[in-house]
């Protein structure tokens, strides 16, 4: 039989976070039994390594833990993870069945994991690699909820040579490409914002300007795609600072076990009417992005009447474990759908269809084309 592997790490801010994550799914599936369980971990540089799945979270304190073996992704026919071959070329092809993937943020999470392992024709769990990267471009994704009439903040794009705004301050400034509160701040006016630009590395790759509402707070629902489209119980993340500007990334992971330690309120003390709406508007996410294996949407509420979407987490931390209490659903239960839909519901096949020549039968001299 096939190994399933767990795939965490990653070049991206989110790393740590994602070793979290990946060695929890790795150690419930060994405990739940079935195939072999492999956990590949990818280096802040890029690289992949076959290490041991009971390994802790400190053995990764110095980068790769000891006695992990070298293995490299190849794409193509016949590709997916083999050990990292020598100067004869590819190494032994490593058999796996299903790759749980557990990697938060960056290239792990925008599209660009899932689309090596389509072309390396590998079968992963969670986001297809058009619906992470709409899942992780804030900007797009607003546009989206904003277009099919979900009740959303306004968001537009920051540049160095945005004059006017159509909302008052004060802002919020969030990286266009990221997650977990990573470099976003709260400024008074729109020059300060614009200055954030400069002094901010997170923002580089693009920013997106939202009013920032100090009379509203996060809220958080966790939906799941197989054996059926299901939604859990609705959490209130709660601050570790009294009157913080934001819920931050030390709010969400600096206990020890990721999200899945985060102080809480769940389920959340809300109306039944606002949870209908939190629930109404997650499953609209669920269509517009299609979303598949597990997904958080976070929305921004004010306890009462407002339900504003905010954004999807494709792969949120700990695979949103911990949310799943009203319905009850056991982690390994969770992980077994998720590698169930994965073989169920593969993610892409490329196909050459259509491609008969005609085109070029009746093409010419490239040189008379460019002449």
């Amino acid at each position: 039989m096939a190994d399933i592997a767990v795939i965490f790490g990653g070049p991206s801010p989110e790393h740590d976070v994602s070793i979290l994550t990946g060695l929890q799914a790795a150690r419930a599936l060994e405990r739940s039994g079935g195939p072999r369980i492999r956990a590949l971990y990818w280096t802040k540089t890029g690289e992949w390594f076959d290490v041991d799945p009971a390994a802790e979270a400190e053995s990764f304190l110095e980068g790769v833990p000891r006695n992990a073996a070298p293995l490299q992704l190849v794409v193509g026919p016949g590709g997916g993870f083999a050990e990292r071959g020598g100067r004869l070329g590819r190494g032994k092809p490593v058999d796996v069945d299903v790759a749980v993937v557990c990697c938060h943020g960056g290239p792990g999470e925008d599209g660009s994991l899932q689309a090596a392992l389509d072309l390396a024709g590998v079968r992963y769990t969670g986001p297809t690699a058009s619906g992470a990267a709409l899942g992780m471009d804030k900007l797009a994704f607003g546009a989206l909820v904003a277009g099919a009439g979900l009740p959303s903040l306004p968001r537009l794009a920051l540049t160095r040579d945005l004059e006017e705004v159509s909302f008052p301050g004060p802002y919020i400034v969030k990286p266009r490409f990221g997650g977990s509160s990573i470099g976003i701040d709260v400024v008074e006016d729109l020059a300060t914002a614009r200055h954030r630009l400069s002094d901010n590395p997170h923002l580089r790759a693009g920013a997106v300007l939202e009013p920032y509402r100090p009379d509203l707070f996060d809220l958080q629902v966790a939906v799941r795609t197989w054996p059926a489209v299901e939604v859990s119980a609705v959490e209130r993340p709660l601050r570790s600072t009294s009157g913080a500007d934001i819920l931050d990334y030390r709010d969400k992971y600096v206990a020890g076990e990721g999200m899945a330690a985060a102080p809480r309120e769940l389920p959340a003390d809300i109306p039944p009417a606002l949870r209908d709406r939190i629930v109404e508007a997650a499953l609209a996410v669920v269509r517009l992005v299609g979303v598949r294996g597990v997904a958080r949407i976070d929305v921004l509420s004010d306890g009462a009447d407002e339900c504003n979407v905010n954004e999807v987490n494709t792969i949120p931390g700990s695979l949103a474990r911990y949310l799943w209490v009203e319905p009850e659903v056991p982690f390994a239960t969770l992980l077994g759908d998720l590698v169930a839909e994965a073989r169920a519901r593969p993610t892409h096949e490329y196909s050459a269809r259509g491609a008969d020549g005609s085109v070029l039968r009746s093409a010419g001299s490239i040189a008379a084309k460019l002449g």
